[in-house]
């Protein structure tokens, strides 16, 4: 069952031999390789040479939330609107977007407040970032959020961004728009 590949974590770029290797051989043993997505099946083929007979699409889906949650936002002003990124702070899912993006938005509508939650090995250098560009005061960093955290986030959202790079097939968004929370995401 592939959800991702070494290509999508890294972009396509410094692919690690073992890792790609490993992944290669466990899918050309498979009986049958379950994909989450036409393009991860795409890719499978192309990048992996697994037979397009072999693999079969299966979609994600969100379960539905508990709709009853609510969220102290005594911290956020009523005016300010919500923008949110909820994944790893990695290359693939797009952080360093995000900011650069926030950045723009801000100097257009200053009441805005943004909130990457996660973690990842690009966190440290997003909030580095959003301090060289002086917009520290616009920023929340939660870390690591569970579900349920994830679910209230969505409720005081007024919009979910997710600017991946290669995102095979997101289920941080099926759930924003499940809560009807507006989402914008990468091609």
């Amino acid at each position: 069952h592939v959800h991702i590949t070494e290509f999508d974590k890294t972009g396509g770029t410094s692919v690690n031999q073992r890792v790609y290797d490993m992944e290669r051989e466990g899918m050309h043993a498979a009986d049958l390789v379950i994909a989450v997505s036409n393009m991860i099946k795409y890719r499978l083929m192309n990048n992996y040479g697994v037979p397009e007979w072999k693999i079969r699409v299966v979609h994600n889906a969100a379960e539905p939330m508990d709709q009853s949650i609510n969220h102290d936002a005594s911290k956020i002003m009523e005016t300010d609107k919500i923008v949110l990124f909820v994944g790893r702070i990695t290359l693939q899912k797009g952080p360093d977007y995000f900011v650069e993006a926030a950045k723009k938005v801000i100097e257009k509508e200053p009441n805005v407040k943004f909130i990457m939650a996660g973690t990842g090995d690009m966190l440290p250098r997003m909030i580095e970032r959003v301090a060289q560009l002086g917009i520290a005061d616009k920023f929340i960093f939660p870390g690591f959020v569970n579900r349920e955290e994830v679910a209230k986030l969505n409720k005081i959202a007024d919009v979910f961004v997710m600017p991946s790079v290669s995102e095979p097939f997101g289920i941080v968004p099926l759930e924003a728009m499940w809560q009807e929370t507006p989402a914008i995401i990468s091609k």
